[in-house]
C-alpha cells in the first residue's frame, strides 16, 4: 500500500494576495510540490487565465497529473525551477508573465516520507535529493568527500559550531564501514557533538547543510532570481518564501539590487527620476501568523518578500 504525504502551504493566502492576480494573467509556480499554491491561483484566475508550474520532484510531477489534468489553464514542467527562463521563452512568453512564485526549500512529502532521506528522526536510505533521478545521494558524497569539504559545507550551509568534529567523525566511520542510512548518520553526529542544545536535535544544522549542498539549493535560487525580471511585464510580481537564512539573505539582496540606485551612479549629477531602477519593492518582509503556527510549526521560519517590475 503507497503511503500518501501531503503538504500543508505556508503564508498561502499572503503569497497569492501578492501577486495581484488578474482572471486572464499568466503566472509561474516554480515549485509545485502537491499543489496549494497553485491550486490558489487557479481559483482565481478566469478561463483564459493560465498557470505554469515546475518542479524536479517525479512524485509531484504525477501528483500534478492527477490533481489538475482536466484544467486546460495548467501546465507542469519537469525541471528545475532554474531551467524558467529557458521554458518560458521557448513557449514565446518572455516578458508576458504576470507573476512568479518560488516556495524554497523541502516540501512537507518529501520531508515527512522516510524513503527519501531528509529526516534525521525516522530511518530511510541517506538521499536527500529533490530530484532521485539526477545528481549524486548524499551517501554518495559523504563517501568520498574530504574532512576538509565536509566541514565547509556543514559551515557554511548549517552554520554548525562543531562542523570540524563532525565531519572527522563521518571520515573515520566511513573508514570502517559505509554510512548509508539517515539514523546512522544522526547519531554518529550526536556522538560528535559535545554539547547539545535542548531545543533542537544535534543532526539539525547538518542534515540542512547537506541537503543544500546536494541539490545546489543556494546556486539555483540566484539562477532564477536573476531570470525574473526578463520574465515578468511591467507591473509582474516576484513573490518568494524562504526558509533559512541564506536563502532569504539572497532574495533580499536581489529585491535590493534590483530596487536601488547603482553604485556607478551615485556620484552623477542625476535626479531621482531620471534613474531606472528595474524592480521595487512590495511592502515588508511577511512572517506567519500566530494561529498559522499554531496549525503549522514548519512556517516558524518562513519569510515571504515581493517585488514589483516597474521597467
Amino acid at each position: 500500500m503507497t503511503e500518501i504525504f501531503t503538504h500543508q502551504p505556508v503564508l498561502l493566502d499572503e503569497a497569492v494576495d501578492a501577486l495581484n492576480i488578474k482572471a486572464d494573467g499568466i503566472y509561474i509556480d516554480g515549485t509545485f510540490g502537491r499543489g496549494g499554491h497553485s491550486a490558489a491561483i487557479l481559483s482565481r484566475l478566469g478561463e483564459n487565465g493560465r498557470l505554469i508550474a515546475f518542479d524536479q520532484d517525479p512524485e509531484a510531477i504525477a501528483a500534478a497529473a492527477k490533481r489538475f489534468a482536466d484544467d486546460k489553464r495548467f501546465e507542469i514542467v519537469h525541471e528545475n525551477f532554474s531551467a524558467m527562463e529557458a521554458v518560458i521563452e521557448a513557449r514565446g512568453l518572455s516578458g508576458q508573465i504576470d507573476g512568479v512564485l518560488l516556495d524554497i526549500g523541502v516540501s512537507s512529502p518529501q520531508f515527512d516520507d522516510p524513503e527519501r532521506g531528509f529526516s534525521f528522526s525516522q530511518s530511510g536510505p541517506l538521499d536527500m535529493r529533490m530530484n532521485p533521478e539526477a545528481g549524486i545521494s548524499a551517501a554518495q558524497w559523504l563517501s568520498t568527500a574530504e574532512a576538509r569539504d565536509i566541514a565547509r559545507v556543514l559551515k557554511i550551509y548549517g552554520e554548525e559550531k562543531f562542523a570540524k568534529r563532525i565531519a572527522f567523525a563521518i571520515v573515520d566511520r566511513r573508514d570502517e564501514t559505509p554510512i548509508e542510512t539517515t539514523m546512522e548518520l544522526a547519531q554518529l553526529i550526536t556522538d560528535a557533538v559535545p554539547k547539545k542544545d535542548q531545543h533542537k536535535h544535534p543532526a539539525t544544522r547538518s542534515f540542512q547543510a547537506i541537503r543544500i549542498f546536494i541539490n545546489k539549493e543556494l546556486e539555483v535560487l540566484q539562477q532564477t532570481l536573476e531570470q525574473v525580471n526578463t520574465l515578468l511585464r511591467v507591473g509582474g510580481r516576484l513573490s518568494v518564501i524562504s526558509f533559512h537564512s541564506l536563502e532569504d539573505r539572497i532574495t533580499k539582496r536581489f529585491i535590493n539590487k534590483m530596487s536601488s540606485e547603482p553604485a556607478a551612479l551615485h556620484d552623477l549629477p542625476i535626479r531621482n527620476d531620471e534613474i531606472v531602477k528595474p524592480m521595487k519593492k512590495v511592502g515588508k518582509a511577511i512572517k506567519a501568523g500566530r494561529r498559522e503556527l499554531e496549525q503549522n510549526p514548519r512556517a516558524r521560519s518562513a519569510v515571504l518578500r515581493v517585488a514589483e517590475r516597474v521597467s
